[in-house]
């Protein structure tokens, strides 16, 4: 049984506090409206990091980087992220529920200038999804969407447990050969984007 409208949890999720339900669909049925608003603001959520791996892939096509597999590494990880709002959009249109556009945040990437801080970046904002997956499962279970919370751990929890553990070893090697904060490690940024099986074949 779904909470009394206008009633919101605690929670540290992006629910989309906007959101319009669509009363007339004939489709939904047992969807939450807080899941639905969860799933509306989470599919936000993973625009804005596919948004942000793609000008950090542009960052390193630049001539004064110039390292041309972490920039497709990124390039790559921002399209299966889109791929991945794609499919929760996907899922939320099959439960009859609606998606509320909403103006995508600026990447917030500008000052990134070496491979270091990208991967540092990167690696928050998976284990920020990886937990946010992780609440929505839990949410969906706690308000009677056992299937919600299947799908969501299946589809979009399980395939971000290995890039959180690549980008762990990625960042270990890039400290290992002595890429830096500004940038200024320059052999070891080579050496990282000589790592061509690691970064264009990570999950």
């Amino acid at each position: 049984m779904s909470e009394p409208s206008g009633k919101r949890l605690k929670t540290n999720l992006p629910i989309c506090k906007t959101h319009r339900v669509f009363v007339g669909s004939k489709v939904k049925q047992n969807l939450p409206a807080v899941v639905e608003e969860s799933l509306c603001g989470v599919s936000t959520l993973l625009m804005e990091i596919a948004y942000r791996l793609e000008a950090l892939g542009k960052i390193f096509e630049q001539d004064n980087l110039a390292l041309p597999r972490v920039a497709t590494f990124f390039q790559l990880e921002s399209e299966r992220e889109q791929k991945q709002a794609e499919a929760m959009l996907q899922y939320l249109n099959e439960r009859g529920g609606q998606y509320c556009n909403k103006d995508i945040k600026r990447p917030g990437c500008e000052a990134v200038c070496g491979v270091l801080p990208a991967l540092e970046l990167t690696l928050t904002q998976w284990k920020d999804e990886m937990a946010i997956m992780m609440e929505l499962s839990r949410l969906a279970c706690e308000h009677g969407d056992p299937h919600s919370a299947s799908v969501v751990k299946s589809r979009f929890l399980t395939p971000v447990v290995p890039k959180v553990k690549l980008l762990g070893d990625l960042l270990t090697n890039a400290r290992r050969v002595g890429c830096t904060a500004d940038g200024a490690g320059g052999f070891g940024e080579y050496l990282i984007d000589q790592l061509q099986e690691d970064l264009t074949s990570s999950a």
